[in-house]
């Protein structure tokens, strides 16, 4: 090995693999597994994010960069209300790429395109450097290495040229105290390279590391020289250059890692250890096990036949999903997922209402991930609960690892919107009711099942038969705040007591017989007409969300066909245009369920179709929106698609198919790999 110190940089020569070249795609307007951007405007421009449930990276209109890192799990107390904020990472996927001495940027190309693969997980971007190379980039968060990223970069001459890559990590602005480092591992045949930076999170709570290395392919014989620059304290890069033949093509990777001491003890050594077993690991292993990890996630699928556009969407929504979240954890799904910061990456309702359902069916393995959470947070949600005067537990309204309340002091939800804690309880039985799980039952779902009716029982005021009042609080429809017995929380307040009664008996303990009292005598509302009524002073005014109409579904409350559809007639004109995207998808469920395709049919195009934003057309949380990806309207659109025209029930049965009907034009409906017997479903 020769390795050179010139002029302040080091240069060194070292050894390279990579593997076979990763498969053409041909995606088009008929194809359900690509997304293509191929008319890209940089000035409204909203980036598609490959994730695996640890890492998001989130595209860039800019070739060969990522514009956001986002780190699940990490959070550190900064910007938005003085409560805590999802840590960005340092974004070590960067590269620049100079031909013939002169910087590729965006003015400088043609051709430029970005096509996400679905099924693979991987985001490439191909353009052309005028007559001089066309660059094929592809990059991957690896499903099965959760911590860690992979690039793989073609370059093809179309005359003699000189090209020099540079790989490059940068601190994102709210890191701080930053220290850049490179370092070798030399060995017998292999010299690998350490690009690593290290920073402090906002209060200096959390150590925050990346490290990145190149893998070159061992067909292009001798590795070149790489020179590392140290430019300032938030950015360094590594480099080499290359002379390639007209007609001439060169593959090399880089590999990286990007963590935290919220993940493992030491961020520092735990990044260059994971980027040396990367490396080591060879590129073309690296994308077979991610690939087989995605292959996996997708035994669990839903195809429209005669509607390839519709599968498309359907499948969009599932790999967010699937992006978003990982089985073997206690993390959970924040609105907004990992594509960027948005609602502080603080845990909701959105969770077990919006998007657990879908994955429940899908993949009840990442739907226990999304309950471990919970469970590992229960103590704090009873001492939550101890702090406002209840029993039991009260679970916050925004959540971090911390398990506190997390919501903002300015943001009369935190105290008030109470309904989470009965989301939380209904979540878990569901779990059981797909898994009949009686050993998770006993030791994680019955702990809060049993906290929650605690609490429930607690809440109420007790003011006589029938008037067991769940009094100032703010329901789904956040616009009416600090109101009394709101339709949906006292909906889920009956549901859940009667839960933990069924949890109780199933586990052969005794349930506290005034569970069952409570939930008879807490009144559900009605205007003079027998229409629900959203709660005691609601007038008909517009509403941000169904509330009334999630007794229907999911919550099977209202079940009278005719008290259904009366519901349904008088709140639907009352959603508000500008309210999120998961509303008109309870609606779109329970229209199906009825039988009426095509108004169902109207109302799931309406749940999605205007919140997409270009290039790819990921979800905004509103029509008219900026803020993707909206995680929440993905789940609400997913249970509109499988629990709407799919008919799937969740009963004491396990998962049912209801008869429903398909809109005109779908052929059939194929929901695979449903539940934990991983049954195929059909509508034909």
């Amino acid at each position: 090995m020769k390795k050179i110190l010139l002029l302040g940089f080091i240069i060194h020569h070292s050894s390279f693999i990579i593997g076979q070249g990763d498969p053409g795609l041909s995606p088009g307007k008929t194809d359900a597994w690509h997304i293509v951007a191929d008319n890209i405007d940089p000035a409204n421009y909203y980036g598609i994010t490959v994730a695996n449930g640890m890492i998001g990276l989130v595209s860039s209109p800019e070739p060969m960069r990522v514009k956001d890192v986002v780190l699940n799990g990490a959070y550190d107390n900064y910007g938005r209300g003085r409560v805590s904020n999802i840590l960005k990472g340092f974004n070590f996927m960067n590269m620049n790429l100079d031909v013939d001495g002169r910087r590729v940027t965006r003015n400088a190309i043609s051709g430029y395109k970005q096509t996400l693969d679905m099924r693979g997980a991987a985001l490439t971007t191909t353009f052309d450097v005028g007559d001089q190379v066309t660059v094929r980039h592809k990059v991957m968060a690896l499903r099965h290495l959760p911590y860690c990223a992979l690039s793989v970069v073609e370059i093809t001459a179309k005359k003699d040229v000189t090209i020099t890559p540079a790989s490059v990590i940068e601190a994102p602005e709210m890191l701080q105290d930053v220290r850049n480092y490179y370092s070798e591992i030399d060995r017998p045949h292999v010299l690998i390279p350490l690009l690593t930076s290290v920073g402090k999170s906002p209060s200096g709570k959390y150590t925050v590391a990346a490290s990145t290395s190149f893998v070159f392919e061992e067909k292009h014989g001798a590795e070149p020289d790489l020179i590392h620059e140290d430019w300032d304290y938030n950015m360094h890069l590594l480099k080499f250059s290359k002379k390639l033949k007209a007609g001439e093509r060169y593959r090399f990777a880089v590999v990286g890692t990007v963590i935290s001491d919220a993940h493992v003890p030491d961020a520092h050594n735990e990044a260059e250890r994971l980027t040396i077993y990367a490396a080591l690991e060879k590129t073309d292993r690296l994308q077979r096990r991610h690939v087989a990890e995605w292959e996996k996630l997708w035994a669990s699928d839903i195809a429209i036949e005669g509607d390839v556009n519709a599968t498309r969407d359907v499948h969009s929504a599932m790999y967010h999903l699937y992006s978003f979240a990982r089985e073997g954890t206690a993390l959970s799904l924040s609105p907004m997922g990992l594509s960027g910061l948005g609602y502080n990456g603080h845990v909701f309702w959105d969770t077990e209402l919006w998007m657990y359902p879908p994955l429940l069916l899908l993949h009840p393995e990442i739907a226990r991930s999304l309950l471990e959470f919970r469970y590992q947070l229960l103590d704090e949600a009873k001492q939550n609960a101890f702090s406002h005067g209840y029993r039991g537990a009260m679970y916050p309204w925004e959540s971090t690892t911390t398990g506190q309340e997390e919501t903002p002091v300015w943001a009369l939800t935190g105290p008030f919107q109470q309904h989470i804690t009965g989301c939380v309880a209904w979540a878990a039985w569901q779990y059981y009711l797909v898994t009949k799980d009686k050993v998770w039952l006993r030791e994680r779902g019955w702990p809060m099942l049993q906290a929650s009716a605690e609490f429930w029982a607690s809440r109420v005021e007790r003011n006589g038969p029938g008037r067991y009042d769940i009094n100032n609080v703010i329901g789904a429809n956040e616009w009416q705040e600090n109101i009394d017995n709101n339709a949906f929380t006292n909906g889920m307040a009956q549901t859940v007591l009667a839960y933990a009664t069924d949890a109780a008996k199933e586990l052969g303990l005794t349930p506290d017989p005034d569970w069952m009292h409570v939930a008879a005598n807490i009144p559900i509302l009605k205007f003079p007409d027998g229409t629900t009524r959203e709660n005691a002073t609601y007038d008909g005014v517009a509403i941000k969300q169904a509330d009334v109409n999630l007794l229907a579904y999911p919550l099977k409350i209202v079940t009278y066909p005719a008290q259904v559809k009366k519901d349904l007639d008088y709140y639907e004109p009352r959603m508000a245009k500008d309210g999120p995207a998961m509303g008109h998808a309870i609606l779109s469920v329970l229209a199906a369920r009825a039988g009426d395709a095509e108004r169902a049919h109207a109302l799931w195009t309406k749940s999605y179709k205007p919140n997409e934003v270009p290039p790819f057309g990921v979800l905004a949380e509103t029509a008219g929106g900026t803020n993707p990806y909206f995680a929440t309207g993905a789940g609400g659109f997913l249970q509109a698609t499988l629990m709407g025209f799919g008919g799937l029930d969740i009963t004491p049965q396990g998962v049912v198919q209801l008869k429903t009907k398909l809109p005109k034009g779908w052929k059939s409906l194929t929901m695979s790999g449903i539940g934990a017997e991983r049954r195929t479903f059909t509508v034909k």
